[in-house]
């Protein structure tokens, strides 16, 4: 059995951080090395699916959820636009195996978006 991710860690309170926005079934942080003036994580509340992949493939209702969410703190956070990027494998840049959503607002730029 694996450990449970950061996020769910997160989710359930044994790492302690600020949970600015959620639903049923999916919540929002700030993320610890910002890369954008606004950068906030969107993750569901399983940790069923690995990637933006699986979940597509298994449960497109909550990838709508995780959409949907995203673009609700986007306007509370920001002017409403974002960019929205779903790091997939390690070569993607991924490095958490649980399915979250970069929500990158604020004055981007593509030099600030790199790495």
């Amino acid at each position: 059995m694996s450990e449970p991710s950061i996020f769910t860690r997160i989710l359930t309170g044994e790492i302690p951080s600020e949970i600015i926005a959620e639903t049923e079934n999916a919540f929002a942080i700030r993320d610890i090395a910002p890369k954008a003036p606004v950068h906030l994580l969107v993750i569901p509340k399983t940790a069923e699916y690995r990637d933006v992949v699986q979940l597509a493939a298994g449960d497109p209702a909550l990838l709508a959820e995780v959409v949907s969410l995203a673009q609700r703190v986007a306007s509370e956070h920001s002017d409403g636009d974002f960019r929205l990027v779903f790091n997939t494998g390690p070569g993607g840049g991924q490095t958490v195996f649980h399915v979250h959503a970069h929500v990158l607002a604020g004055g981007l730029d593509e030099a600030s978006l790199r790495g």
